[in-house]
């Protein structure tokens, strides 16, 4: 599904945060993962913090969803299964993380990009972006 539009970004990322959370706070539970308990909470919180940023920049800019569209933009690119965090093996819970993280980064990358038409919103996805490019890192140190 194309994302066209100012309000179908933020709101995609909004989603895709509200995931995340569910996502982790899944394997915060996952007794294979106890290690990584407090790094999955803190991504936990970090996700929460994030759709707050999404849903409010889409709510303070809502008079600005009618410029120019969003070309070429869709959201396949982004989507994720994310079940099993709850019981899978650690490595396989990390690798999901990282895929996670990875098209996360590359979706606030790119919308960033798309909506520089609009700087405080390109802002806040590149200010995500490179958010979710630290806890991508954290994840690969975890690998190594």
């Amino acid at each position: 599904m194309p994302l066209q539009n100012f309000g179908s970004v933020l709101n995609f990322a909004a989603d895709l945060e509200a995931e995340d959370q569910a996502f982790y706070l899944a394997a915060s539970g996952n007794p294979k993962c106890a290690e990584y308990k407090a790094m999955f909470e803190d991504f936990i919180s970090d996700a929460k913090k994030n759709e707050r940023l999404m849903r409010d920049t889409c709510r303070e800019h809502v008079c600005e969803m009618i410029l120019e569209p969003i070309i070429d933009f869709s959201r396949q690119a982004f989507l994720s299964q994310r079940e099993g965090a709850d019981k899978g093996s650690l490595q396989d819970v990390l690798a999901k993380a990282l895929e996670l993280e990875t098209k996360a980064e590359n979706f606030y990358s790119e919308g960033a990009a798309k909506i520089k038409a609009l700087p405080e919103v390109s802002r806040a996805l590149a200010r995500t972006a490179t958010k979710r490019a630290a806890r991508r890192e954290k994840l690969e140190s975890a690998f190594r």
